[in-house]
């Protein structure tokens, strides 16, 4: 969905560095640049010149990093590339070729940004705070917004939305949490994983799985996320009162808000409800091409803290439909039917 995900929202790899890097930023960004300089026109030759090496980079980078490289036939998608590109007179006319092999990956969440895309989506960016409020039953309600965009943009997010967890929870005599990801189509993973942490508890949460099955684990500390051992720039957060927890999720629950749901599969006393997410539990590396285009690669699956793999559409554990329009009205089917769980839980 977006391109920082770790920006899913971007990130990872056989040394646990790149996902490390995703802690700080968004996305993690390689450049690719010519000896002469990004800035300079390659010689033309017989091959093709400056388009076929920049082809060649893109497809390279693809074989290297895609979290499906093992399992698919790249003689035939690079032929199937030059056949695509065989007109190319610049790297522009490149583009529709690497868009065209991603595609061919089937992974659904790699993604090429040309570089006026590139240059629009990741400037600066604003998001809507969380919000989180006491329901009359005594659960605490946190809606997670999506969220990418610049450091800035990130720590405000965290702030107001551990501020509104913290004021929810008040004295701790309340029982109980339900984090709504609705409609949340993902981006950065880690300023949610901060809002939710004190949710979450310490503890072993979930990984990032890349295609040699190396792990980067996730983790919570001191009310605040851990990626591998690295703490992030948030400090720690304000515990809250241990509970059971309901999760809701719809067709829009992608990406980065999918690695945050992943984080609560398993967690005792947690339950799901809603209708099941888009399908993109995986994390991309983001690399920007020596024109300042940006080629977003899948490069690992999530993981929750039994091991288990991610890697497509996740179902609620009990399906409750809302129409968006119905989202945190009093027509809210899936909210009701997640209070009322709730409820039954502390009561027992």
């Amino acid at each position: 969905m977006t391109a920082q995900r770790a920006a899913g929202r971007a990130s990872a790899g056989a040394s646990d560095g790149r996902w490390r890097r995703l802690a700080a930023a968004g996305a993690v960004t390689v450049l690719l640049a010519a000896a002469t300089g990004a800035g300079e026109r390659l010689p033309a030759d017989g091959n093709g010149g400056e388009p076929r090496r920049y082809l060649d980079q893109a497809l390279d980078l693809m074989e290297q990093h895609s979290v499906l490289r093992d399992r698919t036939d790249w003689p035939r998608l690079r032929a199937e590339a030059r056949r695509l590109a065989r007109q190319a007179a610049t790297p522009a006319d490149t583009y529709t070729a690497i868009s065209r092999i991603l595609e061919a990956l089937g992974d659904r969440h790699s993604f090429f940004w040309t570089p006026e895309q590139a240059a629009a989506r990741t400037g600066d960016a604003q998001a809507d705070p969380p919000r989180s409020r006491r329901l009359a039953g005594g659960a605490g309600y946190l809606a997670l917004p999506a969220v990418g965009g610049p450091d800035r943009t990130a720590q405000d997010y965290v702030r107001r939305g551990r501020e509104a967890v913290a004021r929810t929870d008040g004295d701790g005599t309340g029982c109980g949490w339900i984090v709504d990801l609705r409609q949340n189509s993902g981006g950065n993973m880690w300023p949610m994983m901060a809002v939710v942490a004190p949710i979450l508890g310490d503890g072993p949460v979930g990984a990032f799985v890349d295609a040699d099955g190396v792990r980067t684990p996730w983790a919570v500390s001191q009310a605040a996320p851990l990626l591998g051992d690295r703490k992030l720039p948030w400090g720690p957060g304000t515990p809250v009162a241990a509970g059971p927890v309901a999760v809701l999720t719809d067709g829009r629950t992608a990406s980065a808000a999918e690695a945050v749901l992943v984080a609560f599969r398993g967690r005792p006393d947690t339950r799901t409800f809603g209708t099941p997410t888009y399908g993109v539990p995986t994390a991309n590396e983001t690399y920007r091409l020596s024109d300042g285009a940006l080629l977003g690669l899948t490069g690992a699956r999530d993981a929750d803290r039994t091991g288990r793999l991610y890697d497509s559409p996740i179902p609620p554990d009990r399906t409750v439909p809302t129409s968006p329009v119905d989202i945190d009205t009093p027509d809210d089917r899936t909210l009701h039917a997640a209070e009322e769980w709730i409820t039954a839980r502390c009561a027992g």
